[in-house]
């Protein structure tokens, strides 16, 4: 499914790049690539007034327009790039950074916090604990790099659309079912591996490492989509997903 978004995605983004005029991409030139501060400060009610429309609508669309633009004016090499830490969402790294700014103003997560978190949750084990841990590095170095070579011939592919309507949507959704299944190997040496630290943890850890999760007090009774909470979908029984491993 996230191959087939991403691929209608850069359909559309395609046909609007070839339908720039020279004026256009002028302006485009001037906005400098990964640093918003050089833009220029813009009244939002002359260039879009964001009241005419629903909030969720209004925050999609900025969420599409920072995308188009980055992928516009990057490069294979930055829609190669891939962070490490995103492949390990399920198991709550984006929650437990992201929850404490919700709704708060001017709320800023430390650039240092996965390093310096990571750097305390290795130091709270033991040797044959930390070992679970940084034995990952190992099991999953091929994945990474096949990751990597994966996601360079999605974006090669992809990038096809700005100029002709060329890009093989079969092969690119096979680059990302290989993509996918890279993806749950690495989500599997996690859970096995975390599992196994789990077993072991004294109270006295556990009672540390809760302490480092750093949400104390946070309560979420529900999803949320982008910010704001929402009533909680029906979700399917998910009980197959963790059946011992045959």
């Amino acid at each position: 499914m996230s191959g087939q978004l991403a691929f209608e995605r850069a359909e559309v983004y395609g046909k609007i790049v070839r339908s720039l005029t020279p004026e256009q991409k002028a302006a485009f030139v001037k906005l400098k690539f990964g640093d918003s501060r050089s833009w220029p400060e813009v009244d939002e009610t002359e260039a879009f007034d964001k009241r005419t429309v629903p909030h969720a609508v209004h925050v999609a669309m900025m969420t599409y327009a920072s995308e188009f633009f980055s992928w516009y004016a990057g490069s294979i090499e930055a829609d190669t790039y891939f962070c490490p830490e995103g492949h390990g969402t399920y198991f709550g790294s984006f929650y437990m950074k992201d929850a404490p700014a919700v709704h708060q103003k001017n709320y800023s997560i430390s650039t240092a916090l996965t390093g310096d978190s990571g750097a305390a949750f290795l130091d709270a084990l033991n040797p044959a604990q930390r070992a679970q841990v940084e034995n990952l590095l190992d099991l999953q170095h091929k994945d990474l790099v096949d990751i990597v070579a994966t996601r360079r011939a999605v974006a090669v592919e992809l990038r096809k659309f700005m100029t002709d309507d060329t890009a093989d949507k079969s092969k690119a959704l096979a680059l990302c079912r290989h993509y996918g299944e890279l993806d749950g190997e690495l989500a599997y040496f996690y859970a096995t591996h975390f599992a196994e630290v789990n077993k072991t943890l004294t109270a006295d850890q556990r009672t540390a490492l809760k302490k480092l999760r750093g949400i104390e007090g946070f309560v979420a009774k529900n999803p949320f989509v982008y910010a704001d909470p929402i009533q909680s979908p029906a979700i399917p029984n998910t009980d197959f997903l963790f059946s011992p491993a045959l």
